[in-house]
């Protein structure tokens, strides 16, 4: 589909803004570096505010880096206009024409470009069949459902063949099922295009979803960059570990340690880590567990008392006291499992694979 797979660098990238009521300088982004490979499929994650918006709108044109520089397909691009860069953007609002029909809103960079009226009519059918649209070409966008109307803005953006797509939260603006359901088909056409994607979304699962990397933003800064399985088990931070999906943070101090691999004290019992490389005997630890990754047992690792037990069809949802940390913990396919009630004593059973040292 796309006449050629561009990856995209940011080399030092930084964009500062003024407070509007402080009116001190602050940095949006602060020394970026990032490096998409061609035909990659990248997600920039992170709450409001986190500068993701911004690193896209950079890569797009919109907004120029105070420092350091952008590359397109091995080229830089910092003085190039929107209109010059190989991208083109998926909007939140969709942007469509409301006045023109599908086939008028999918052809309308190609009339920009002057692009005869034959190859014009070729390129936007076949696209249209790759989004799903065929045969519809005639329907307004008014008469179209939230769906349909992403589609023809992805189709919009498509057509022109652009070396890197870039999406500004697409899907916002859709239900939570329709949102499953669009997400998938974006990753799909993304995979048969062949096509350099950067994506932007605060929504956790969409994320993991769709990317082939993620990079987790915080406060303007790059956190952590990998693929959403290492995101996932392996974050940096205690921020990372709590923004993607539920975590509970178990703290304490290293009694012991043999390579990679050691003795913590938490809560009064001595618990066996992994992965503990990085830190010395004596050092404070805190392990990520993932409320999937325990299970609670009569026999176990740490003691506790259960203060929540609630059936959730899939899976059984409990909370529970260890000392004064609580943890949750979710037993999925509970039917032949013992279910443990409010006020009883059990243990929270793991292995020390099954959590990660910070």
């Amino acid at each position: 589909m796309a006449k050629e797979k561009k990856g995209v660098r940011l080399e030092h990238i930084s964009k500062i803004y003024q407070d509007p009521k402080t009116k001190k300088d602050f940095y949006a982004v602060h020394d970026a570096n990032i490096d998409i490979q061609p035909g990659e499929f990248v997600t920039l994650l992170g709450p409001s505010g986190c500068g993701k918006t911004t690193i896209l709108r950079m890569i797009a044109g919109f907004e120029s880096p105070d420092e350091g520089q952008i590359y397109l397909g091995g080229e830089p691009i910092n003085d190039l206009t929107p209109n010059k860069r190989d991208t083109a953007m998926v909007f939140q609002s969709y942007a469509l024409l409301p006045h023109y029909n599908i086939f008028d809103n999918v052809a309308y960079g190609l009339k920009i470009r002057k692009v005869p009226q034959d190859e014009i009519k070729k390129k936007v059918v076949n696209i249209l069949g790759l989004v799903g649209l065929e045969g519809m070409e005639d329907r307004m966008t008014n008469q179209l459902s939230g769906g349909q109307q992403q589609r023809v803005a992805l189709a919009r953006a498509l057509v022109l063949e652009p070396g890197v797509l870039l999406f500004d939260e697409p899907l916002s603006n859709l239900d939570a099922k329709l949102r499953v359901d669009m997400r998938t088909e974006i990753r799909r056409i993304q995979q048969e295009a062949g096509i350099t994607a950067i994506y932007v979304t605060h929504d956790q699962s969409e994320a993991m979803a769709i990317s082939d990397r993620i990079i987790v933003m915080k406060k303007g800064v790059v956190d952590q960059i990998g693929d959403p399985h290492t995101i996932y088990y392996h974050p940096v931070d205690e921020f990372v570990a709590d923004f993607i999906g539920e975590s509970n943070f178990l703290r304490g101090k290293l009694e012991k340690k043999e390579g990679s691999d050691g003795v913590a004290r938490i809560e009064g019992h001595d618990v066996e880590v992994s992965g503990v490389d990085h830190l010395s005997v004596g050092d404070d630890i805190v392990l990520v567990l993932r409320p999937e990754s325990a299970k609670l047992a009569d026999e176990g690792v740490l003691k506790c008392k259960v203060t929540l037990s609630r059936f959730m069809g899939n899976y059984q949802n409990y909370q529970v006291m260890v000392g004064d940390t609580l943890v949750k913990i979710q037993d999925f396919n509970p039917k032949n499992h013992k279910i443990y009630n409010v006020g009883d004593e059990a243990y929270v059973s793991f292995t020390a694979d099954d959590a990660h040292a910070l």
